[in-house]
């Protein structure tokens, strides 16, 4: 590659604060919150035009998962619609245009500093501490200083530009979770319609096994039904675009995973009107302006979350996040489906396991505190641990921890984890 320099230049810092969260997805927007109703100044950068990323801009169908965080509930109750919520309890069903308000009006109450169509481009250090956060947006370069940053960009950029350590992907050879774009279909007749929600819900449909038909129907590496109810009279939600084999981190992979994913969706619309019922007069409405990534960068931490520490149910003594509770959805890595190493509904029923603070602190790197699916973990544990509202419950406690950082002028690293259990039982979340 041709290099050339940089002239260096003065950069005008556009603010201090005491907390700096990159990425205004589910754990960015519960880590905002929670520190700054601590008392923090703070500040969220995110890249894109609002606040929510795949719960909002990625149009995700439901909250998948769960874990105990007093700002998710919160979100929860003022962004649900009811109806919807008797007709599918067990959904979470998110209503996207809602909750693009909600969650930017939680940040304005919270007197949150809200950036929007802002990209962290750069990392202020001095020696290994992490001091603040070179952005670029419409305004120009700047620096935001803080005396904490929180990384819940979900590929973890902040920390990769600050250097701090990490592995990509599956142990042995980095292959990463594939990747989609979510759309929405309307004209569906919802008294006929089925709602496949899982690999393994092969139902039976007039033409055979409805999973069975996708492969054989679908351009590869395509090939799964998975539909949703949304919170609109016959609009659904389809997870159904499949595209393998790319590296999240890398731009020419984007580009290439967006025409892939929506050259899929003519395709599965005509699969969907041939083969389920309900779905005869379906068409596209709304396609996510946000591609899907499930798993890129896992940050090295002072300690590695593992399978089997989610299996145990494992309650440790520096426990942040309680009660998380998930599957290990691995979607198939080299096609359509289900890894090979996922559980959906054959998941072992086992009660919710718990995060511990060490996995929010990168080794190599001070100043920093790492929240969503980019902490420390094997890519195992990944696939359970990714999902929003345990990601939502990371960024809580993680605004926590910054928040106490920087009322006693200490690294989060030092943060004694019983103030920040405190606060959290506090708020309602106890083990």
């Amino acid at each position: 590659m041709t290099m050339i320099n940089e002239p260096a230049h003065t950069l005008p810092v556009l603010g201090e604060y005491d907390v700096a969260v990159a990425g205004g997805g589910p754990a960015g927007f519960a880590a905002a919150i929670s520190a700054a109703r601590e008392g923090a100044k703070t500040v969220i950068i995110e890249q894109t035009g609002m606040i929510g990323g795949i719960a909002t801009a990625g149009l995700m169908s439901h909250w998948a998962g769960s874990a105990a965080s007093s700002v998710l509930q919160e979100l929860y109750k003022r962004s649900t619609v009811p109806d919807i919520v008797e007709k599918f309890p067990w959904q979470g069903t998110i209503n996207p245009e809602k909750l693009k308000f909600v969650m930017f009006e939680m940040l304005h109450e919270a007197n949150v500093h809200v950036l929007l169509y802002t990209f962290v481009s750069g990392a202020v250090k001095e020696g290994t501490t992490l001091k603040g956060l070179i952005i670029e947006n419409k305004s120009g370069r700047q620096a935001v200083l803080a005396k904490t940053v929180i990384d819940a960009t979900g590929d973890g950029d902040a920390a990769a530009r600050a250097g701090a350590e990490f592995v990509k992907g599956r142990e042995g050879d980095g292959k990463m979770q594939p990747v989609t774009i979510m759309f929405k279909v309307a004209g569906v007749d919802y008294s006929r319609a089925v709602f496949p929600g899982g690999f393994e819900a092969n139902l039976d449909v007039p033409k055979g096994k409805i999973q069975d038909l996708s492969r054989q129907a679908l351009p590869f590496p395509a090939g799964h039904t998975l539909l949703y109810p949304s919170s609109l009279p016959g609009i659904v939600t389809v997870n159904m675009t499949n595209f393998i084999g790319i590296d999240g981190t890398n731009a020419d992979d984007l580009a290439k995973a967006e025409y892939e994913c929506r050259k899929q969706m003519d395709p599965i619309v005509k699969f969907l009107r041939d083969t389920v019922p309900g779905f005869e007069q379906c068409f596209i409405i709304s396609t996510a302006s946000l591609l899907g990534v499930r798993e890129t960068r896992h940050f090295v931490g002072e300690y590695t979350l593992n399978e089997d520490d989610i299996l145990a149910s494992r309650v440790f003594d520096d426990w942040v996040v309680l009660r998380a509770k998930f599957n290990f959805d691995i979607h198939n890595i080299d096609g359509p489906g289900l890894d090979k190493n996922g559980a959906q509904k054959h998941f072992p029923n086992v009660d919710g396991y718990s995060i511990p603070y060490r996995s929010l602190l990168p080794k190599t790197v001070d100043g920093l505190i790492l929240a969503g699916r980019c902490i420390s973990g094997t890519h195992k544990a990944h696939s359970n641990y990714r999902v929003m509202p345990i990601c939502a419950a990371m960024g809580e406690a993680a605004g926590i921890a910054a928040s106490i950082a920087a009322k006693e002028k200490i690294a989060p690293r030092k943060v004694g984890v019983k103030k920040i259990q405190d606060v959290l039982i506090a708020r309602g979340v106890k083990p």
